[in-house]
């Protein structure tokens, strides 16, 4: 057997959910464990989240890393609370820096922004950890010195970012010492990376924004061309945010933290949904034009709306008011694919994981490097790795999303959670770029309106919209469906089976009993964990 095709998988599986008092539920299994440990060690599920959190750094390093943003929902003692732990932009990142571009860079200095996941994690343990803050980075400080196997899936993602970012500043010598990618099995260990985990333990996170490790940043950032200074890693602040929400279907509704997130376009196209009747089990062709439009539609709003949320105000709200959303929705033709443009309102957007324990605590986390790897910028003899976040800045004058000093760009990574009658019902995600709000219509829909149980719904085949008139398709989407999508104009384009556009979904839902049904998607190595 050769060693390439050893690592074949043709045959399909089926994975069944893990129904359990207490849960993890990650895009990768041993930090799914990781989080496990920390319940067993008699932590919550916050303790949890966040030693999942930190080992992802570890075990999956090209979709989040150190250098990056994340955001959370906590569901305890009946309050659903956020946290927009996104960073800024630098204070040199005024528009005439960018001047002369059409778009902002894809790669490089010039699209990070000041990394606020460490200071998230920070927050979250504060405020509601049991367990000591330097216990929750005992699995991945592990990892880091002892090595672990790269996944093929893993493996895979590395080998298609290495050749883009060979030549950013320090990416070669961190993530290709030998030139190339690891291959499927090989081990991996990141001693740098440990001893920079092992500051941030033992500083609760201060080292990383007025320590050695933001020394190292800011002189790397002077030496090679960035605008990133100590004085923007030492003024960075987390913010505890009001969520926000959208009812349906009567008893449900589905929470998002607001902007400068795109979950708002979630609840804009669910606010939409709602005023069509359900899709019905059995009817694949139900979950796909109708949900198909909306997201185009709710996906106009967002790009010419959104931006920081100081710039937002009441337009926020002016968005999710049901008149509007019924008007936008009368725009949908059930029989012909639109061209959907943005409206005008009343006047007055990875890795995810999600964790619960036995006490009814439930933990809604997303942490991401944004595209493979960020920026490609990876400060020397640190493992950090700094996003690529400002590339979803605007650059025409006068956008709310317009780049500028201190400003948050508008993000796609977005947790959600779901409460019923007020009650709360699951916690998921589904990472990927823009596939995450329409994702969390599709999951709505699996969840809500078919009842279906997480892992079913997980498996479910997805659309993806992109621009235009542009649906890309899951290989095991019905061939009824995709004829039917193309009858009525849209422009398909069914992807291959191994296809990694269509995002990774964590879920977890609370049963009426108090325990959990907890599923992982197999599109990734994800795995669900509890006792």
């Amino acid at each position: 057997m050769s060693h390439n095709s050893f690592w074949e998988f043709p045959h399909l599986s089926q994975r069944m959910p893990i129904l359990a008092a207490n849960v993890v539920s990650t895009s990768q299994p041993l930090a799914a464990q990781a989080g496990l440990r920390m319940l067993l060690a008699g932590g919550n599920a916050v303790d949890a989240a966040l030693a999942a959190a930190i080992a992802l750094t570890v075990v999956e390093p090209v979709m989040n890393g150190l250098g990056g943003d994340a955001f959370a929902l906590i569901w305890d003692n009946g309050t659903l609370h956020g946290l927009n732990a996104s960073g800024r932009a630098p204070q040199g990142w005024t528009p005439e820096r960018f001047a002369g571009m059409d778009a902002m860079p894809d790669i490089g200095w010039n699209t990070v922004t000041v990394p606020g996941q460490i200071a998230g994690w920070a927050a979250l343990s504060q405020r509601f950890g049991k367990l000591p803050f330097a216990d929750l980075f005992e699995p991945a400080i592990a990892y880091a010195q002892n090595g672990y196997a790269v996944s093929p899936v893993i493996a895979r993602q590395w080998a298609a970012q290495a050749p883009k970012l060979k030549d950013q500043p320090g990416y070669a010598e961190a993530f290709l010492p030998q030139g190339s990618a690891p291959e499927p099995g090989d081990i991996w260990r990141f001693e740098a990376q440990a001893r920079t985990l092992e500051r941030i333990a033992s500083s609760d996170g201060r080292d990383f924004y007025e320590g050695e490790l933001a020394d190292r940043i800011a002189d790397f950032s002077a030496r090679t061309g960035g605008a990133l200074t100590k004085a923007d890693l030492a003024a960075h602040r987390c913010d505890w945010v009001e969520p926000i929400s959208m009812s349906y279907r009567g008893e449900y509704t589905l929470h998002e933290i607001p902007p400068n997130g795109q979950g708002i376009a979630a609840l804009m196209a669910l606010g939409m949904l709602d005023t069509f009747d359900p899709p019905r089990q059995g009817q694949p062709m139900d979950l796909f034009h109708l949900p198909i439009e909306a997201v185009k539609l709710a996906f106009s709003d967002l790009h010419e709306h959104v931006g920081d949320p100081v710039s937002m105000g009441e337009l926020t709200q002016q968005l999710l008011d049901a008149d509007y959303l019924r008007r936008r929705a009368a725009l949908i033709d059930a029989s012909n694919a639109g061209t959907p443009i943005a409206g005008v309102p009343t006047q007055g957007g990875t890795v995810y994981l999600t964790a619960a324990d036995s006490n009814g605590m439930m933990v809604s986390f997303i942490q991401s490097n944004y595209h493979g790897f960020g920026s490609g910028v990876v400060v020397p003899d640190t493992g950090i790795a700094l996003h690529n976040r400002g590339r979803s800045f605007s650059l025409v004058p006068g956008h709310r999303n317009q780049v500028g000093p201190g400003k948050r760009p508008m993000h796609t990574i977005i947790p959600a959670f779901i409460t019923r009658q007020g009650r709360p019902f699951a916690s998921f995600g589904v990472m990927g770029g823009n596939m995450q709000a329409q994702g969390h219509v599709q999951m709505m829909q699996q969840l809500v309106d078919l009842g279906n149980n997480p892992q079913t719904a997980v498996n479910a085949p997805r659309f993806r919209v992109e621009s235009g008139p542009r649906v890309m398709l899951e290989a095991h989407t019905p061939q009824a469906v995709v004829t039917a999508l193309n009858d009525l104009g849209h422009r398909t384009e069914p992807q291959a089976a191994d296809s990694l556009d269509f995002g990774a979904a964590q879920v977890i839902l609370r049963q009426a009993h108090g325990g959990y049904v907890a599923a992982s998607d197999p599109r990734r190595d994800g795995q669900a964990v509890g006792y």
